[in-house]
């Protein structure tokens, strides 16, 4: 059951975007496009997506870019771009998470950088996203890498439960391109709409009353910290690019700091 929310109007909002979604000699170089337009990236750690130089390689262009990072982990499913679910114990769970927090955080290290959050991808995000018992699998593994870190995870009741229960600092995350249920959670089995006008109309009201439309063409209040872009679409430049004519996007720990009066 939703809690009530307030309906109000979106002040300052993240937006990113998944990168090192490539391997070997399957690349993907479009990803780039839209780094001019998002406040943080989420790097494939090489279970789904990803090789040694694509991490390099999107670390460096995130550091040009002065764009917040985080790791984009999933399951291990190179075969499948982790779309495949996996039952999984929770020690396997928490192996699987630190392993590929640890390789992003190691290599962004070694180039003066540092993660800031994580983002579950595909199938794990999904679970995450339905799952109580096994998004704080996920959530308690990412606490031990660091209790700094932020876990992105889909707007709703269990993302928000997930971070008490954890103790974990949470970004509930809205999709522009997704069908919601009135419950305000995803419905993962609706085709994905990439129409700019439907995706900007759908900001414009998200920005002035914290609602989006749902699938029983009503109106859901919901709770936003970051919004997803994907980088999928032809037009996924020209969605993200109109996106941020209407608002600058934030970091969601830079907004977090600015609210409490410690930045201006």
């Amino acid at each position: 059951m939703q809690e009530t929310l307030e309906r109000k109007q979106i002040k300052s909002i993240d937006f990113n975007c998944d990168l090192a979604q490539s391997f070997g000699i399957y690349k993907n170089n479009a990803e780039y496009d839209i780094l001019d337009y998002v406040s943080s990236v989420n790097i494939a750690c090489g279970f789904h997506a990803g090789d040694p130089l694509i991490i390099k390689n999107a670390l460096l262009k995130a550091k040009e870019k002065n764009i917040v990072i985080g790791a984009h982990i999933g399951f291990d499913d190179i075969q499948g771009f982790g779309y495949r679910e996996m039952q999984l114990s929770e020690e396997e769970i928490e192996a699987l998470v630190i392993y590929q927090v640890g390789a992003i955080s190691s290599y962004a290290k070694t180039l003066g950088l540092e993660i800031e959050h994580v983002r579950p991808h595909g199938a794990m995000y999904k679970q995450c996203a339905t799952d109580f018992t096994f998004a704080c699998a996920v959530a308690n593994a990412i606490k031990k890498c660091s209790p700094w870190l932020v876990y992105y995870g889909a707007a709703g009741d269990v993302t928000k439960k997930v971070g008490e229960y954890v103790g974990i600092k949470i970004a509930q995350e809205l999709f522009l391109d997704k069908s919601y249920n009135s419950d305000g959670t995803i419905d993962f089995d609706a085709k994905d709409n990439s129409n700019l006008d439907f995706n900007i109309n759908r900001l414009k009201h998200l920005l002035s009353t914290s609602e989006i439309n749902n699938n029983l063409d009503g109106k859901t209040i919901v709770e936003a910290d970051t919004i997803h872009f994907s980088n999928k679409y032809e037009n996924s430049v020209e969605i993200i690019k109109t996106a941020k004519t209407l608002i600058t996007p934030e970091p969601v720990n830079y907004i977090k700091v600015k609210n409490s009066g410690w930045a201006e």
